[in-house]
């Protein structure tokens, strides 16, 4: 059976006007074990918990947000399946976007550097491809909805 875990994609709009889609930055943090790979926070889901709970909770213990200071972005949910230490593995992704463009980004021991990335950078720096698939999916998303 597949490791199951789930995460936010975030990301903040810079202050200039919405209609400017290179306004779009993501949050990729890097990991401190392994090959210091970058991705959004994600998390194995414990028991009791539905997808999107984990998502959350493993967005605060990694990153410091709180739930209250992200909106989920309705509509958007990517399943990736890939292979990690020999297992199969299934990530659940949400789009969420920060309330407050300069939200605080408090790091757990888990991770040893965060970026805000445009999607282009965002890509190069996620080594695997269905992390880019993904955050090009939830660019492409988010300039094709008005949200």
């Amino acid at each position: 059976m597949a490791l199951r875990a789930c995460g936010l994609i975030i990301f903040r709009r810079r202050l200039i006007p919405k209609v400017d889609n290179s306004s779009i930055e993501f949050l990729l943090l890097q990991a401190s074990d392994g090959i210091h790979h970058w991705t959004p926070p994600k998390g194995h889901v414990d028991p009791g918990e539905n997808d999107l709970e984990t998502a959350l909770r493993e967005t605060q213990e990694e990153a410091g947000i709180e739930a209250g200071q992200l909106t989920i972005i309705e509509g958007f949910r990517r399943e990736l399946n890939y292979v990690a230490r020999q297992k199969p593995k299934t990530v659940i992704y949400w789009l969420a976007e920060v309330k407050n463009y300069d939200v605080e980004i408090r790091l757990s021991h888990e991770h040893q550097a965060y970026r805000w990335l445009g999607l282009e950078e965002a890509c190069q720096l996620a080594q695997f491809n269905e992390m880019k698939a993904a955050l090009q999916e939830g660019h492409q998303f988010l300039c094709s909805t008005k949200t």
